[in-house]
């Protein structure tokens, strides 16, 4: 193995500070944003119709170019692509704070998305290469799946701080200072390992079918939420997405040096990580948008209290990740840790199916909160770990964009899947208790509240399948020994070693 493979980079605690801080300004965006949006439409005087695309000129960015992110981070290079993407990342930012309009913020929300694709899988496939030792990458991974499974619920705090107290404009700035200084800390910090480039020449179709194919497929979901699953436009676009998605596949299959090598996803424990990954992602993004509402609408909490209510799945995610995914991660199969942590995750939203008009917070919603929290902390430490363990470094950085493609567009495909659901259940409810309801607003908010419940049962199966499929896929021994990183030879090679009862020896969000 060649010595850069091997060596130990004596600053690499500190470049995980910088690569941490800028996966938290990420994934805060992608909800910080949610709170502040209502404030953000009546300023610009942005219609109902269109405040949607707040979020999804975001989403369709982000998603629709993660796998060319990390297909760039892999060419020219990592730290480079970290560099630029966190610098694209702050201007967009500040051109989204200062958006005089709505098509200002439209596209200051779709570069910021741009520029995420290129941040996201740069920051993960760092961590890849640059935490090779079994026990240290494990304790990177947690700390980074602590932040990446946390700073959702974190964005919502900060968001309703800075919206109740400042303006809803410094939800953008907030990033600039996050991205100056991961940025600079980048500079002077992290060092790449000299051979984990991949030098092959871009698949620019591959770049186009995969983009568009995500975009559609994204865009998809989006449209079925506002038309309907069996509209016109959303069956035109789920066919399209699985023409061009099938096409990217065929292509790869052929070209000489493909966008996504199929060798990093056909192998099944990165096959079942992705999958169980996207969807319990699918189930949490719906449950923080349900729980949002239900916690400001129905029980009157204020943006800030809807915030810290969500401070404990915080603190149970971070003790799932660091205290018991890090420690067990060495001596206890991945599957051990990720189908259980599902499991408990489920336990927490069955317990949600309860919440109705008078629910106590201290007797069924916090003890939810702290079972999701332990329960996805626990799972996402090895599952992020294992989304780059058995690659080559050469396919280190679209091994990550993988695992954030699938969180992104699993993110997506939750929020107007169970949202269409609540929707229906909602209407159905009204309709059926009209006749009886001894108030009209009594009789929303009960409707409102079994559209949630309806739509977290769903969540509940959504998590438990999850759990199926990384019990069943996952079969990678415990990642205690050898490297975690491939330096030579080809992906399957690299792959063979994951066997069903030892440690993958030779191996790399």
């Amino acid at each position: 193995m060649p010595e850069t493979a091997t060596s130990v980079d004596p600053r690499r605690w500190k470049a995980l500070i910088f690569i941490a801080l800028a996966q938290l300004m990420v994934v805060l965006d992608a909800t910080i944003v949610n709170i502040a949006l209502p404030s953000a439409q009546a300023d610009l005087g942005i219609s109902d119709a269109n405040r949607q695309w707040v979020i999804t000129a975001y989403a369709l960015a982000f998603g629709g170019l993660l796998l060319f992110g990390g297909r760039v981070a892999d060419l020219f290079g990592r730290k480079r692509t970290f560099i630029i993407g966190l610098v694209g990342f702050a201007a967009a930012s500040a051109l989204g704070g200062a958006a005089a309009n709505q098509g200002m913020l439209l596209g200051a929300r779709a570069l910021q998305g741009v520029f995420g694709a290129l941040l996201a899988p740069a920051a993960l496939s760092l961590l890849a290469v640059t935490f090779t030792e079994a026990k240290e990458r494990a304790k990177a991974f947690g700390i980074f799946g602590a932040i990446a499974g946390g700073g959702g619920a974190v964005g919502l705090i900060l968001g309703g701080v800075l919206t109740e107290y400042m303006d809803w404009r410094w939800t953008f700035f907030v990033n600039i200072p996050f991205a100056v200084v991961a940025a600079t800390g980048a500079v002077l910090v992290i060092r790449e390992p000299a051979d984990s480039r991949n030098p092959s020449r871009l698949d620019v179709p591959g770049v186009i079918l995969a983009t568009l194919g995500l975009v559609s497929l994204v865009y998809g979901f989006t449209r079925a939420e506002s038309d309907g699953w069996l509209a016109g436009p959303t069956l035109g676009l789920f066919a399209a997405a699985a023409v061009l998605l099938l096409a990217f596949v065929l292509v790869e299959s052929k070209v000489k040096a493909p966008l996504l090598p199929l060798r990093v996803v056909s192998e099944r424990n990165r096959a079942g990580v992705y999958a169980s990954l996207g969807l319990a992602i699918i189930g949490m993004f719906g449950l923080f948008l349900f729980l949002t509402y239900y916690l400001q609408i129905v029980k009157g909490y204020t943006p800030v209290a809807t915030g810290l209510a969500f401070l404990p799945m915080i603190a149970g995610m971070i003790t799932g990740s660091t205290q018991i995914g890090a420690r067990l991660m060495t001596r206890v199969r991945p599957r051990l840790l990720m189908a259980p942590g599902f499991v408990v995750a489920a336990l927490g939203m069955l317990v949600l199916t309860q919440i109705d008009l008078d629910t106590s917070y201290p007797a069924l919603i916090l003890p939810a909160f702290l079972l999701l929290g332990l329960g996805m902390g626990t799972a996402f430490m090895p599952a992020m770990s294992l989304s780059t363990h058995g690659v080559q470094p050469r396919d280190a950085g679209v091994a990550s964009a993988m695992v954030n493609t699938s969180q992104q567009v699993g993110g997506a495909i939750g929020t107007a899947l169970l949202n269409t659901i609540a929707a229906s259940a909602t209407s159905a409810y009204a309709a059926s208790h009209a006749a009886g309801a001894p108030s009209r607003d009594l009789l929303k908010l009960q409707s409102m509240v079994h559209g949630y419940s309806t739509a977290i049962w769903w969540a509940v199966g959504i998590l438990l399948l999850a759990a199926a499929i990384a019990f069943t896929l996952v079969n990678t021994g415990h990642q205690g020994g050898g490297s975690p990183v491939a330096s030579s030879g080809d992906g399957e090679t690299a792959d063979a070693a994951a066997g069903d009862e030892v440690p993958v020896p030779v191996m790399a969000h």
